[in-house]
């Protein structure tokens, strides 16, 4: 049976997905997703033996993944993964940097180094590595960027200043970005997530109560589960999304708009 038109708009097969943070959680959902939809996907993280796993994952699926480890605090390997990603698929056409890090502590016991590293790996790696791929979409005529954002790119949650610092960051670059590439053909956009159970929000998910208050006050009335972010990754990686650019889509149940 031969498929809709309409179907082919989500279709990402000859694609090249670059996905960040993709050893666990939302990023290793996000690849998933891609893959299933066509894309191959470079997984970048630190720890390899988890990308692998991920890599098995997909394959075993039929999907072609490999991967990439990389320390995305550090700018000479963030230029160095960029140079080594095209080798195996090709230069992406999407980047999505999901790579993240939330230090929980009260504003007046954040250290200079928990600053740095929060600012370094949650804004600093999406706009260094987009600035070194972003040139290759641009020669297409075609790319995707995804950014990761949260709650907290709009409001402020308890012992986690930095993270809403960077997270309010994302929401100006991804303007910033679309601003700059779309013309071109490269639209940018970014998810924030609501509450999910990811080794991120372990303090949190791990606390019961605290869990429950947190589903209670989204208008659906439950915490996101990671399949929920899988449709809004594939739309904003392929052509279904060509005329939407500079937004943040809240995943959220409602969270944000209530």
């Amino acid at each position: 049976m031969q498929a809709k038109p309409i179907f082919e708009l989500f279709d990402l097969t000859g694609r090249v997905a670059l996905v960040t943070g993709a050893n666990s959680g939302i990023g290793a959902e996000i690849a998933d997703a891609l893959a299933e939809a066509g894309a191959a996907v470079v997984l970048v993280a630190r720890r390899k033996a988890e990308l692998d796993q991920v890599v098995k994952a997909i394959e075993s699926k039929g999907g072609r993944a490999a991967a990439l480890p990389c320390d995305l605090t550090d700018r000479a390997a963030i230029d160095e993964c960029a140079k080594k990603a095209p080798a195996f698929f090709g230069a992406p056409d999407i980047l999505v940097s999901s790579a993240g890090v939330n230090i929980r502590r009260p504003m007046l016991e954040i250290t200079g180094e928990d600053w740095d590293s929060t600012l370094k790996l949650n804004l600093d790696a999406p706009f260094f590595l987009a600035q070194q791929l972003a040139p290759a979409m641009i020669a297409k005529g075609w790319g995707r960027i995804i950014n990761i954002a949260s709650m907290q790119s709009v409001r402020a949650f308890g012992n986690s200043g930095p993270y809403g610092a960077s997270k309010g960051g994302i929401l100006q670059l991804t303007r910033a970005q679309a601003e700059a590439w779309s013309r071109h053909g490269v639209n940018t956009n970014a998810i924030g997530p609501g509450f999910f159970a990811t080794p991120l929000t372990k303090p949190v998910a791990s606390d019961p109560a605290r869990w429950q208050a947190m589903a209670d006050r989204t208008m659906i009335g439950r915490n996101g589960e990671l399949k929920d972010l899988r449709g809004t990754a594939v739309f904003l990686a392929s052509r279904a999304s060509d005329y939407i650019t500079g937004q943040t889509l809240f995943v959220d149940g409602g969270f944000s708009a209530g």
